[in-house]
């Protein structure tokens, strides 16, 4: 049974946890952020964060303008504010 406290969204891209289509390995980050343990992206720079994620939704089939937005959302997560 899932916690009540988790999150329903990555802590790192934003991505609502009902829209991960791979296999989470942990309460707070998507399949796409986390997996075998760690950070897909380890570095720290949100720019190039954000680019790597709005090529993978392109390549995902989202809409352009819409990736653009959620893009721009990226900076909201817990993992990015500062």
């Amino acid at each position: 049974m899932p916690n009540p406290k988790s999150p329903t969204n990555c802590q790192s891209c934003l991505m609502p946890f009902t829209k991960d289509k791979g296999v989470r390995e942990s309460e707070q980050y998507c399949s796409y952020c986390f997996a075998n343990g760690k950070f897909k992206y380890e570095g720290t720079n949100l720019k190039e964060f954000q680019k790597i994620s709005y090529q993978a939704m392109l390549s995902h089939g989202t809409p352009k303008l819409l990736a653009k937005l959620l893009t721009f959302t990226i900076r909201f997560a817990p993992r990015w504010r500062k």
